[in-house]
């Protein structure tokens, strides 16, 4: 049995608090056909915490994975805070601001320092684009190194404590 098929009892995954108290009065249903702008899942007045932490993640060029590794938390967790299942307690709402490097202001409201809506009209050149891709992997590599490094950091602690 694999770590994604136990149940997630992690601390951090704490239920969303308007799904676990009284009624959401949030919540309306519609009864009218869905526009072009009702499936723009980031605009500022509708995109929610798990909307605005898929985007930050996605922009700092990290995978899910690689994510809940670097906060030390279950693939698990991370999927449900993104898809606004639960939410995370302050000490890991505080890691995920500083790993993806926008404000904890932002990632529960949408305001202040963050990413900016996407301009749909701005297109970036063949060359531009290929320096983000690059950008982007080196970023993620640098995270996989920084992990390594710190394996082999704490392995070279111990052999250096047995030696003494």
């Amino acid at each position: 049995m694999g770590e994604s098929d136990l149940p997630d009892t992690s601390p951090d995954a704490a239920p969303d608090a308007a799904k676990a108290g009284a009624g959401s009065s949030d919540v309306t249903a519609t009864t009218e056909p869905a526009t072009e702008d009702d499936q723009d899942w980031y605009a500022a007045d509708a995109a929610t915490f798990g909307d605005r932490l898929t985007a930050s993640r996605e922009a700092a060029g990290m995978d899910q994975r690689t994510l809940a590794r670097r906060l030390g938390i279950r693939l698990k967790t991370l999927d449900a805070w993104e898809n606004d299942l639960s939410e995370p307690r302050a000490n890991r709402l505080q890691m995920l601001a500083g790993v993806l490097n926008v404000s904890i202001r932002w990632l529960l409201t949408g305001e202040g320092d963050g990413l900016s809506e996407p301009k749909p009209d701005t297109e970036l050149a063949a060359d531009a684009r290929e320096i983000l891709t690059d950008l982007r992997q080196m970023r993620a590599e640098m995270g996989r190194m920084t992990d390594r490094i710190g394996i082999l950091e704490k392995r070279l602690r111990s052999i250096v404590s047995e030696a003494l």
